[in-house]
């Protein structure tokens, strides 16, 4: 497969909703929640709480969205079970299993050019000052 740039696949015309789709799922997995709650997972399913503590720093509210959104998209599969008290667990389906490759590999890039990132904000920074 012959993968073309992005700016030649978004810059055709018969590509903008493609383009728009792209951008919808950026926004998705590149939220720092969803990225965390796709690594916690990728180990195997958990339920809420647990996946709590294991992300940290997150609240409530925000994994509850999180998690739906994930839902939402297919990627994580949520399963109640109908037990006293009532027992939730999560896990990530075969399309949410697909993401943490791609996942990996943007953090290998961001761990290899954090160096150059830092150096290009710090000579943006006194540049505005």
């Amino acid at each position: 497969m012959t993968v073309r740039p992005v700016e030649v696949i978004c810059l055709e015309d018969q590509q903008h909703e493609k383009c728009k789709l792209l951008g919808q799922i950026l926004d998705r997995i590149g939220d720092k929640w969803t990225i965390m709650a796709v690594g916690a997972l990728s180990g195997g399913p958990m339920r809420f709480n647990e996946l709590m503590r294991r992300i940290g720093g997150v609240s409530h509210r925000m994994l509850t969205l999180t998690l739906r959104g994930l839902e939402r998209d297919g990627m994580v599969r949520r399963t109640a079970y109908p037990t006293i008290p009532p027992k939730v667990e999560y896990e990530l389906t075969p399309l949410g299993r697909s993401l943490t490759e791609p996942l990996a590999i943007l953090l290998q890039w961001g761990e290899k050019h954090s160096g150059e990132i830092e150096t290009a904000r710090n000579v943006f920074d006194q540049s505005r000052n």
